[in-house]
């Protein structure tokens, strides 16, 4: 055999190793890189069952969150530092599609209270709910509560606009120049063409345009009204919440049974038990309805 065919056949062997190297170090490495991009994706992965905080009332700020106050506008209200000790509404949440929704009682961001529903129709956000306003008086769950507790040590739930009547949610309750942006159907409803002044919930309004939204003098409008059995025409005073009402002489500052929260979800349909800590974001779960 020639030197040169020697030299080539060397030549050759080597280039073959170093193939063959390569190879095995590219076999090495392809789980590695697999590992990588498996573990990368996973923590990636947008977590599910997730509830987010659309408004926060507090009956006692200074701030009146009444019929016409930001429901149907989504013009947002507060600052995240303070979401839960104040009046609070997150726009960005409020035009987000939500097929479940919590209605939480707080006490210095630990719930006492809560019920939760499913919408009777799916893929519509709060400010497409609350902008339905003409006619309005919208039963917009069904089935009742899906999940409801109460502490044990929790304090007025009896007059509770929420935890103390049983029923399915309504939106936008109008009659006369009367709106009601959330009420229970368990409670009082007042016909369309009874000025009664009956109806107790959340984001109130006995003197508005309702079918508009639009605020009257303001002497009227009151964020939290307590359930009592009273007709305007016999009723010395309004059972309020707070201090956050219009000045009219019949809306008397009440004791505060605690602030409220909403939350929405997409697909969370459980949320976490009273005597937890509320944050912005709360993690939830999915159960079999």
């Amino acid at each position: 055999v020639s030197t040169q065919s020697t030299g080539k056949y060397i030549k050759h062997r080597a280039i073959l190793c170093n193939s063959l190297q390569s190879q095995v170090m590219v076999t090495k490495t392809i789980p590695i890189v697999l590992l990588i991009l498996l573990v990368g994706s996973v923590r990636a992965r947008p977590r599910r069952y997730l509830w987010h905080l659309g408004m926060n009332l507090n009956p006692a700020d200074g701030h009146i969150m009444g019929y016409a106050v930001g429901w149907h506008t989504g013009t947002q209200i507060g600052t995240n530092t303070t979401a839960l000790s104040m009046d609070y509404l997150d726009h960005y949440v409020w035009i987000e599609p939500a097929d479940y929704i919590a209605i939480v009682r707080h006490q210095h961001g630990v719930i006492d209270a809560l019920k939760v529903f499913q919408f009777r129709y799916w893929g519509l956000s709060l400010l497409d709910r609350f902008k339905d306003m003409n006619p309005g008086r919208r039963i917009v769950s069904y089935g009742g509560p899906i999940q409801e507790e109460v502490a044990w040590d929790a304090e007025n739930i009896h007059d509770d606009p929420i935890f103390g009547v049983g029923g399915e949610l309504a939106f936008n309750w109008i009659y006369t120049d009367n709106g009601h942006r959330i009420v229970l159907t368990g409670g009082h409803l007042t016909a369309v063409g009874v000025n009664d002044d009956s109806t107790r919930g959340l984001g109130n309004d006995f003197g508005c345009d309702p079918l508009k939204g639009k605020i009257g003098n303001g002497h009227y409008q009151l964020e939290i009204s307590n359930i009592q059995d009273c007709q305007h025409t016999g009723c010395p005073h309004v059972k309020v919440q707070g201090t956050d009402h219009g000045t009219y002489s019949y809306l008397k500052t009440g004791p505060v049974y605690g602030n409220y929260a909403i939350y929405i979800s997409k697909d969370a349909n459980h949320f976490p038990p009273v005597g937890t800590e509320l944050n912005i974001v709360v993690e939830g779960t999915r159960s079999r309805i």
